[in-house]
């Protein structure tokens, strides 16, 4: 009989055959086209002085939140960020969470009770389908952003019905139909959870999300921002009605049971959204790189059929196959270009790709030879591997 330590090792050795064993990266300095730093803010010394400067002047100091909200970790500070984030977000409450997962996690575990029904995008991040997984509601996913097939699979839902998108999508930096979906929803009575990880801070006013920037924000249940990407900090928060909020605060273990933020972190939340509002430049630089990047990519033939076009920081050329995928992607790496292969399974096999994030701070030169360098490896390495495979 196998021990347990042989059957994990069996398993990674499967994942080692796949030629997509997953390794922690020693993170060195390339030019960076992996992080989900959009706007620049996490690696800001402005920002960070003014972090500082603003917990330094706080009368008493912690360097831990001691314990969970519910117990002794609740502080005058967190409940005012939370108006300061209900008001930015344009809802009638938020409630802070120490992370997206902990935030997606906590929702769907919590709102959808046995007998409801969850639809979501096949798409949406790991963090809502374990919520989902965790509520014993019924889940379907509908094929991605596939208005049709949502609305089949709304058709077959009982109980309380739930549709989960996204605004921005991860893998394919593409924007979800918000309108068309909540048209839907309204059709079969259906509520909508919104994640808007991926689009906090980039899209809206001082950072608000495109729900607030399409103005919708007040027909959709519930709305879920991060603050680790485009924010350059850590945490998130979950915004709508009062009831939503005091519903969360009581029956949500993933907030009930967990150590709250420490003050410094709470600082730093406060600290970037204010740091937005007043350089909102740092937005409009951003679109520009998305701009330079579509018109090179144009350029080049051999990838326009292969790229996934975005209107976000997100850009994806689908390459197909591990093993091509992750050669390319070395080569980038070997040119100092920080350019990370995604692989199955984390995406479906012959989808595997390079995801391209664009920051503030790359430059159109370093995008322009970004893309024409990676056309040449791109043909190069798939002639290579044409020849090797006849």
């Amino acid at each position: 009989m196998w021990s347990i330590e042989e059957k994990l090792a069996l398993r990674l050795q499967e994942r080692v055959s796949q030629n997509n064993l997953r390794e922690l990266p020693i993170v060195q300095k390339k030019i960076d086209f992996c992080s989900n730093d959009y706007l620049g803010l996490a690696s800001n010394a402005a920002l960070a002085q003014q972090i500082q400067q603003t917990y330094a002047q706080l009368p008493f100091l912690q360097n831990g939140s001691t314990g969970s909200r519910l117990i002794s970790g609740n502080s005058l500070y967190a409940m005012e960020l939370e108006e300061a984030l209900a008001t930015t977000f344009q809802a009638e409450k938020a409630l802070l969470f120490n992370s997206g997962y902990s935030a997606n996690t906590a929702i769907l575990s919590a709102i959808p009770q046995k007998g409801d029904t969850i639809v979501y995008d096949e798409y949406i991040h790991a963090s809502l389908k374990e919520g989902a997984r965790l509520s014993f509601a019924s889940r379907y996913p509908f094929r991605h952003n596939d208005l049709e097939d949502l609305e089949k699979k709304l058709g077959k839902a009982t109980g309380e019905k739930f549709v989960v998108a996204e605004s921005v999508y991860s893998m394919d930096g593409d924007v979800a139909p918000l309108e068309e979906i909540l048209r839907i929803c309204r059709k079969y009575n259906a509520h909508l959870i919104w994640d808007e990880a991926h689009s906090t801070g980039v899209w809206g006013e001082n950072g608000n999300g495109i729900a607030c920037t399409q103005q919708l924000q007040n027909q959709i249940f519930a709305r879920i921002y991060t603050f680790g990407k485009a924010m350059g900090v850590h945490g998130a928060c979950i915004a709508g009605s009062a009831v939503l909020i005091d519903y969360l605060v009581n029956f949500a273990r993933p907030f009930i049971y967990t150590t709250a933020l420490p003050l410094h972190s709470l600082v730093s939340i406060r600290e970037a959204f204010k740091f937005l509002q007043a350089n909102t430049y740092l937005q409009h630089t951003l679109y520009t790189r998305i701009a330079a990047f579509a018109a090179e990519l144009m350029k080049y033939p051999s990838l326009q059929t292969r790229w996934i076009k975005s209107e976000s920081a997100i850009q994806a050329i689908k390459i197909g196959g591990n093993a091509l995928t992750k050669t390319i992607a070395s080569q980038l790496q070997t040119a100092d270009y920080d350019v990370r292969a995604i692989l199955s399974p984390t995406v479906k096999e012959g989808e595997e790709r390079l995801r391209i994030c664009l920051h503030v701070y790359n430059t159109e030169e370093e995008i322009r030879n970004l893309v024409e360098y990676l056309t040449h490896v791109f043909m190069q390495t798939t002639a290579g591997f044409a020849a090797s495979s006849g």
